[in-house]
Order: structure tokens, then C-alpha cells, then sequence
């Protein structure tokens, strides 16, 4: 359902939207420009994700997305 009242979503009465922009850099490396920090963090696969996803043998190993949502929901 899609309803609003003057543009604004029907009750909406969040206190917080991030404001997160994304660049895919080559493949799966992403950087990500995220509140708070000053530098893009980079995104991208490592060891049995890249297996997973058939982009093994990448340059550079690093941080998955979904090792951040594991993180933060352990946090």
C-alpha cells in the first residue's frame, strides 16, 4: 500500500533515515559512503563467498556486506 498525505508516506513516523550512496567500483568491490565516517568503506567478497558467488581468486579480499548485518546484529 502506497498511500500519502501531502508527499509524505501515511504513517511514517520514523526519527531516522540513513543517508548511505553506493558505488560499484568493478565486480563485486563496492564502496559505500555512510554517515559518520569521512572515507567510503569498501564492500566486496572473501574466501567461501567468493567460492560461492564464482568470483574466487579476486585481487583483493574484502568485507562482506552481510559480515556488517552479522556484526551489527551481534552488536
Amino acid at each position: 500500500m502506497n498511500d500519502t498525505i501531502h508527499g509524505d508516506p501515511v504513517g511514517d513516523d520514523s526519527v531516522y533515515r540513513s543517508d548511505v550512496r553506493i558505488e560499484r567500483i568493478r565486480g563485486p568491490l563496492r564502496l559505500a559512503w555512510l554517515p559518520a565516517n569521512d572515507e567510503p568503506v569498501a564492500f566486496g567478497v572473501h574466501g567461501a563467498i567468493a567460492e560461492h558467488y564464482g568470483v574466487a581468486g579476486v585481487a583483493t579480499e574484502t568485507t562482506t556486506t552481510l559480515d556488517y548485518v552479522i556484526a551489527a546484529t551481534g552488536g
